[in-house]
């Protein structure tokens, strides 16, 4: 009996410390990574870092964020990157990205939810002193930033855009047809991330760095799960352009899997359920997919462009999920955004 029972102690201890997360090695910590970049600090006390690009912001005529996507940061700012300087200095552009919570040098949010990350975006605004009104894009999983920014902050907003936005399966109001079979087109791997992190999210951590299962497929870039143009582009210019030790330094819990959990949690709203942020066509929302992305579900993308008509909606023929690295798309999707379809 004493066997029995410390047999089943060592299996609970085992399992505690499996499932809890280390603690995040926060930037700026004694034994934390240094801190190199410009930030600035947050109502709750959190620091959140940013890299400009483009003219300076006092004189710039647009101001637009830039939210990266998963295994990216500030530097990812793929659209300001691929902009010539003579575009930028002839349009007047300021463009601003930052790392979001526990990525790169931004300091971990364990209370995050998808209001937080929009008034984040709005509290930087204010802070670098970008006027009342800017425009937001966002690439992949970052856009369910530019979701809570169309939801709690439509009034600070001039215009919006979303890269191969990702879809929570379970937002409120898409066909359970739909949903259902566009769930199970992913790979297994993917779609026991998706289910843990939705319903289970406590073993988030756990299920992502075990070795017994294949976890998320996107981390070790999974060459399956890519379309032949996102091979090719990655072949070229992604590797070259992202940090990754950079990107998770202050530990995956607080980057990585706190993204997936979010983005794939119980939401307080669904994006299918927003009204016009500009009824009166003061300022426009796009929406830029890929027609061979491999990540994305192409039908649920169709059906939410269908369901919200103020959505601009943009499907490239034989894109994959990285359209937005190459260098003419940047151009398209910024004049697009500011100058609509002319």
């Amino acid at each position: 009996m004493f066997v029995v029972v410390l047999l089943i102690g060592l299996l609970l201890a085992w399992a505690y410390r499996a499932t809890r997360p280390l603690p995040p090695n926060i930037c700026g910590s004694p034994c934390g990574p240094p801190i190199t970049a410009p930030r600035i600090k947050l109502r709750d006390g959190r620091h959140l870092a940013y890299k400009e690009h483009g003219v300076p912001a006092e004189v710039a005529k647009y101001k637009i964020i830039y939210v990266h996507g998963l295994f990216t940061c500030r530097h990812s700012a793929v659209i300001a990157k691929n902009l010539p300087q003579e575009l930028v200095e002839e349009l007047g552009l300021y463009i601003v990205s930052y790392d979001r919570p526990g990525y790169g040098e931004s300091d971990p949010d364990p209370k995050q939810t998808v209001k937080s990350l929009a008034l984040d975006v709005e509290e930087l605004a204010d802070q670098l002193g970008l006027g009342f009104k800017f425009y937001v894009i966002a690439y992949s999983i970052g856009c369910h930033v530019v979701w809570g920014c169309l939801r709690y902050i439509p009034h600070r907003l001039s215009g919006a855009a979303l890269l191969a936005p990702i879809i929570n399966y379970w937002w409120r109001g898409l066909p359970s047809n739909l949903s259902t079979e566009a769930y199970y087109k992913q790979l297994p791997q993917d779609q026991w991330t998706h289910r843990v992190s939705h319903y289970i999210p406590w073993l988030t951590y756990w299920w992502n760095t075990q070795t017994w299962f294949p976890a998320l497929s996107a981390v070790p870039g999974n060459p399956n799960i890519f379309s032949r143009q996102d091979l090719e582009i990655t072949s070229k210019k992604v590797g070259k352009q992202i940090n990754k030790a950079h990107i998770t330094q202050q530990g995956e819990f607080e980057s990585i899997h706190r993204t997936i959990m979010v983005g794939f949690g119980n939401w307080e709203f669904s994006p299918i359920a927003l009204e016009n942020p500009f009824p009166n066509n003061e300022g426009s929302v796009h929406l830029w997919q890929g027609d061979d992305d491999r990540i994305v579900a192409i039908p649920l993308q169709r059906f939410i462009a269908k369901k919200l008509p103020w959505i601009q909606y943009h499907e490239l023929p034989g894109a994959g999920h990285f359209f937005a690295y190459s260098n003419e798309m940047s151009q398209v999707i910024i004049k697009t955004l500011l100058f609509g379809d002319k």
